[in-house]
């Protein structure tokens, strides 16, 4: 068995949405004087690897405390899109996937993205999904769709479309996955674990993959 590592190292510098604050980090206590080390975090939920839960865009939402554990695990595979010739991931490119889509719970966009981290060129022109094969998504029984971006939506958009389509049927959405490459199995078990914080509307996670 082999575990995979498909997380962003949170950090003080580390790349962030545009407009969002840095995470910040302060040292309130050291061994050398108080004889134990701990320090602060501050941080949005939606930093780095992290998961959207619906009430990140639905105003009646599920908060991410509201699903049961089990629902941040499950049988994955990968859909290939990092040789995509557009920016858009459209109905017809996602229907190749529908006889795995039927025997998985969670699908992972692999736009090869993650290669982009930490330049301009990650926030830009990364491919994403059409509402058309959003909503076509939304008809199996996925718990979330993850992807080595961003955002599940454009850059510009300013509506989200594509966050409340799968939101709105409570598909999770993990943002920023990394090391895609390294899985080389058909199907996976995949773990993205949020901290059980009450009322979130997101957060960090340590996404990795198990291949048997």
């Amino acid at each position: 068995m082999k575990i995979i590592d498909l997380s962003q190292l949170i950090h003080a510098e580390m790349p962030v949405f545009p407009g969002a604050p840095q995470p910040q980090f302060q040292q309130i206590a050291r061994v050398e004087t108080n004889g134990f080390r701990v320090a602060n975090a501050t941080m949005n939920y939606h930093v780095g690897t992290h998961m959207d839960a619906p009430a990140h865009m639905i105003a009646s939402g599920k908060t991410l405390d509201a699903f049961s554990v089990d629902h941040f695990t499950g049988k994955a595979a990968i859909a290939e899109f990092a040789v995509l010739s557009s920016e858009t991931i459209t109905l017809e490119a996602i229907q190749k996937y529908e006889q795995i889509l039927h025997q998985i719970e969670y699908l992972l966009l692999k736009t090869g993205w993650s290669k982009y981290w930490g330049s301009e060129q990650y926030f830009k022109n990364y491919p994403t999904l059409t509402p058309e094969a959003a909503k076509w998504l939304t008809g199996f029984s996925l718990k979330g769709i993850g992807l080595d971006a961003i955002s599940i939506d454009p850059i510009t958009s300013t509506d989200f479309e594509i966050h409340r389509i799968l939101l709105d049927k409570e598909i999770l959405i993990v943002e920023n996955l990394n090391n895609l490459n390294a899985i080389d199995a058909d199907f996976f078990e995949f773990f993205s674990m949020p901290l059980w914080i009450k009322h979130a509307d997101g957060s960090p996670v340590r996404a990795v993959a198990m291949v048997r």
